[in-house]
């Protein structure tokens, strides 16, 4: 028969008989398990895009429903705060995360002066002028129009999920580590996840600042931003000779020197930016224009195609997370709506097809690489076994002998000894004024992710 004599060990196998013939070799552990995914979380996940989506139904309802959620979600989570027994865990993730969290700021702040870039670079004339690139993942979506019944399509075409739900579903993961739904420490797993995230971004911004790509909505930069009409000084000398000449092209190739006589080149506004002038080749600010950081404001998500679209990037990040922490069918799910927000940025004409492939395996493969900051597999549970296995043979004699006190004296020891493990004297007020701090900063940092990424 077995006996369970912790929650957080293993079931223990006791003969029935005292001259039991098993021997200490065949004696086997059972490996503990994490507690299985009740679907909760999922649940509460598909409780959030529903009534999110209410909004373009019947705004009323989305403005009653929605902070009645959410307020919800927070009581529930507050709730568990006193019962949560990783704190020690979590403060150990503190550093990695305000780390990993200052290094995803520079990455987007960096990004954000490549998006200028890109569509300052050759100006609001070529932008508007140039072609979209042919596209055969908008071909087949315009195809399956025809075929398709109207009401999948009109599903295909629907706004269900945007940036903003796919970081509020992460935040509803990594807070679910107060329910053991998700291994803690969940500051670990928000580490791992804008780790990844400012690496993909870097990654991002390198690629797509490499080739001006025209954008597929050719009126985009004149609505959104304010740039000359003209190309820059350097386009003006080494791409626009040689842009539609093939001859320039050969001759081009052949002398390996911009030979084109440009005459005189047009130059731009050149405001005083202190230590920061460097940055005026870059931007390209006008007359209207304060501080260099004002330029950045209406970056957004840029005009020109972005190789790759940050936005699936996002979505790849938080399904992948979702499947590695939480699994079961909500997983599933999350990939569906992973499907959906890209076929909708290709027929929205928000990317390429191109660019939701490349951000679909760059995510998966950046995520498989960054799991040192938050393992999926539980550490303390193999702390536990290695134990056991050191007192394999105590532990065996002493079911064989029915000496019950000795065998929970034995597993006493493997769970003082395993760093998860709890003192009688509870938290202490210093780990209590922490748990404060991180629950009041979260939900702080998840008002206002969500507040600026609203409008995707």
């Amino acid at each position: 028969m077995f006996k369970r004599l912790s929650p957080s060990l293993p079931y223990l196998p006791v003969s029935s008989k005292p001259n039991s013939s098993a021997s200490t070799h065949s004696f086997a552990f059972t490996t503990m398990r994490w507690p299985p995914s009740s679907g909760g979380l999922g649940i509460a996940a598909i409780a959030y895009v529903v009534v999110d989506y209410i909004r373009h139904l019947s705004p009323g309802w989305h403005g009653r429903l929605q902070p009645a959620l959410l307020s919800g979600f927070a009581l529930i989570a507050v709730s568990r705060v006193p019962f949560y027994k990783h704190w020690s865990s979590e403060f150990r993730s503190v550093f990695p995360f305000i780390g990993s969290m200052l290094f995803m700021l520079l990455a987007l702040l960096f990004e954000a002066l490549c998006v200028r870039f890109v569509t300052a670079a050759l100006g609001l004339d070529w932008n508007s002028h140039t072609s979209p690139l042919p596209d055969t993942g908008q071909w087949l979506l315009l195809a399956l129009n025809e075929k398709l019944p109207h009401p999948l399509v009109e599903i295909l075409r629907a706004r269900i999920i945007g940036l903003h739900h796919f970081l509020m579903l992460f935040v509803m993961l990594a807070f679910s580590v107060l329910f053991d739904s998700v291994k803690a420490p969940g500051l670990g797993l928000g580490a791992r996840y804008m780790f990844t995230m400012a690496i993909g971004r870097l990654l991002r911004a390198i690629t797509f600042v490499s080739t001006v790509l025209p954008s597929a909505r050719p009126w985009c930069a004149t609505a959104r931003f304010d740039v000359p009409l003209y190309p820059h000084r350097w386009a003006q000398k080494y791409y626009v000779p040689y842009a539609s000449d093939a001859n320039a092209i050969r001759e081009l190739l052949r002398q390996d020197v911009a030979f084109a006589d440009t005459g005189k080149l047009l130059g731009d506004f050149r405001p005083d930016w202190g230590p920061m002038s460097f940055l005026i080749d870059f931007l390209r600010p006008s007359e209207s224009d304060g501080p260099w950081y004002n330029l950045l404001k209406n970056a957004g998500g840029g005009c020109n195609d972005l190789m790759y679209s940050g936005h699936m990037l996002v979505a790849v990040l938080t399904a992948m997370a979702w499947t590695e922490a939480y699994g079961g069918f909500s997983s599933v799910l999350i990939w569906s709506l992973v499907g959906h927000a890209a076929q909708r940025e290709i027929r929205e004409r928000h990317h390429y097809s191109v660019d939701c492939v490349v951000a679909i395996y760059v995510g998966i493969l950046l995520w498989k690489m960054t799991g040192f900051l938050w393992p999926s597999k539980d550490a303390s549970r193999d702390r536990r076994i290695t134990m056991l296995e050191k007192i394999q043979s105590r532990l065996t004699q002493a079911a064989k002998d029915y000496d019950i006190d000795e065998v929970r004296e034995l597993l006493r020891g493997v769970e003082l000894g395993s760093q998860e493990s709890l003192s009688n004297k509870g938290p202490s007020t210093g780990m209590w004024i922490f748990a404060c701090a991180i629950i009041i900063t979260a939900i702080v940092i998840v008002v206002l992710a969500l507040t600026l990424t609203t409008d995707g």
